[in-house]
């Protein structure tokens, strides 16, 4: 512990001449991170890689941060516990401030179950550039979506700590965006997202060549 606060108190933050404005100027749009919750099965992954699409087709500058893929690499090493939830969440909010500092717009797909965890994820950017999108979709609804079969392995008790099952899922209480993913198409729920970035002046006024 020791070792480790003396490293840490040597760290000094490095300002780069080139910042966030100027990447910017240059992607000729804004950087924003939109972050997709909700329990699995939703539909964020679906719904976050469908607006990355859209984007991706207006011009502009993106990516997902996807809750399966990022544990084959950065958070390989943690756990489905309660801790090491936390502890992947935190590595990812600091992941999205850094791909918000290059400009980019992020997408994350994650359950992140926790209210306190999305919380902290919400405090490290500046104001306005956290959107929180809950995917909502009833418990359900969610398993007759279990196409991986991860819901009926932890109701006979083989996956632990399992959202919506054995551990909590803390809905949002405020989020800039609310979509009933069982009730509307992909489209009309791509379409939503885009109607946000538009409103909030996220999106440029036309298309970029």
């Amino acid at each position: 512990m020791t070792h480790s606060l003396e490293k840490s108190s040597n760290v000094v933050w490095h300002q780069s001449t080139v910042n966030r404005k100027r990447r910017e100027e240059k992607n000729q749009h804004k950087s924003v991170v939109l972050w997709f919750t909700g329990l699995s099965g939703s539909g964020k992954s679906t719904l976050a890689h469908a607006v990355e699409e859209q984007l991706y087709q207006l011009g502009l500058n993106t990516f997902v941060l996807d809750g399966d893929n990022v544990r084959h690499g950065l958070n390989k090493d943690l756990s489905f516990s309660d801790t090491d939830r936390k502890e992947n969440i935190r590595r990812i909010s600091e992941a999205a401030k850094l791909m918000l500092e290059a400009g980019i717009i992020t997408l994350t797909a994650f359950i992140s179950p926790f209210r306190e965890e999305r919380a902290m994820a919400r405090s490290l950017m500046p104001h306005g550039d956290f959107l929180e999108i809950h995917c909502y979709c009833p418990l359900e609804v969610c398993e007759t979506r279990d196409v991986k079969g991860l819901y009926k392995k932890a109701r006979n008790g083989e996956i632990k700590d399992f959202t919506g099952i054995s551990s909590p899922y803390e809905a949002p209480t405020n989020p800039e965006l609310r979509i009933d993913t069982h009730a509307l198409s992909l489209e009309k729920s791509v379409q939503q997202v885009i109607s946000l970035l538009r409103a909030r002046h996220i999106l440029p006024d036309k298309e970029i060549n």
